[in-house]
């Protein structure tokens, strides 16, 4: 179904809880990046978490908004839930997160991966920023491996899921898991590998533990993007369905045949056209940078950093 603002026609589609344990989930659809967003809420106690919400950037005048935030909170109180987590799956490359705008407007706290300190190593080098970007400060709380967290009467687990980046995580809530840029859809395949951090080997390790969980639970990629067969996104599937027909590992594919497929794909791929935005402001929850004296926000961009070898 779709939904319509004064400024956008946005995907909205519910996936309703299956029983005890298991929670409602909408997904919502941002078209600019083929950024999959998730309200998820415990049927009994009206408990919500945001998964991955996006802040909207347009790179030609690198102008943001938060019309996918206002929509989210919007529908919170419409349903009468009550939000008590905002949660991103790892710093993304491709949109601008809302973490901050929404802790901000609902005072709930915001969370990622601790692996995000290590991606934040990185990019303070590779924008000559250093000590720039302490996540201590802009998140509430660093997940590691096995965490747990409450949503309502719904057990929250934390999958460490490196590859895509060394921060990603796997969000478990009952019976549905929130795997980022892990999977794709089956008939797209799996996420890149080949940003600063990233390893196809261990993307492939990650997979494997999603597959591991049991067959029914219901998986939400991050992204989608259609196909050449399919123009409509999709975002929901299930770990028996990835089993069989994904089209990058489904049916048994190796680990070494994997990461060769994946390393020669990543090999094709151009930058999102926002990432080099993207990461000074995701490594701060979503904050611009800090105003200067003029009052004004800038980026700070490297340039060459990325380019491409030249053939003479």
């Amino acid at each position: 179904m779709g939904q319509t603002t004064a400024r956008w026609i946005m995907q909205v589609r519910q996936s309703p809880s299956q029983g005890a344990g298991s929670p409602d989930v909408t997904g919502f659809y941002d078209e600019a990046t083929g950024s999959c967003q998730y309200l998820v809420s415990c049927p009994l106690t009206k408990e919500a978490a945001l998964i991955d919400v996006v802040q909207e950037f347009d790179p030609r005048s690198a102008s943001c908004r938060h019309d996918a935030a206002r929509w989210a909170l919007a529908e919170i109180k419409r349903r009468g839930l009550v939000l008590a987590w905002i949660l991103d799956t790892h710093p993304h490359a491709d949109h601008l997160m809302a973490s901050a705008w929404l802790k901000q407007q609902t005072g709930a706290p915001n969370a990622i991966g601790e692996g995000v300190t290590r991606i934040a190593a990185l990019w303070e080098e590779i924008y000559h920023m250093p000590g720039a970007f302490d996540a201590s400060r802009h998140f509430d709380r660093l997940f590691a491996e096995g965490d747990r967290f409450a949503l309502g009467q719904l057990e929250g687990r934390v999958m460490l899921s490196p590859g895509h980046t060394p921060g990603s995580v796997t969000y478990v809530i009952g019976d549905a898991a929130f795997v980022h840029d892990t999977f794709m859809q089956p008939d797209a395949g799996t996420s890149r590998a080949d940003f600063p951090g990233g390893s196809s080997a261990q993307l492939y390790d990650s997979l494997m533990a999603i597959l591991a969980l049991p067959d029914e639970t219901r998986l939400f990629v991050g992204h989608d993007y259609g196909t050449r067969d399919r123009q409509q996104p999709e975002w929901e599937s299930t770990v028996a369905r990835q089993r069989a027909d994904n089209i990058h590992i489904g049916g048994g594919t190796s680990r070494a045949e994997y990461i060769a497929l994946r390393d020669r794909r990543d090999a094709t791929l151009a930058l999102p056209d926002r990432m080099l935005y993207a990461l000074q402001v995701n490594l701060r929850a979503g904050r611009l940078p800090a105003a200067e004296s003029d009052g004004r926000r800038y980026f700070k961009i490297p340039a060459d950093y990325f380019a491409p070898p030249r053939g003479d």
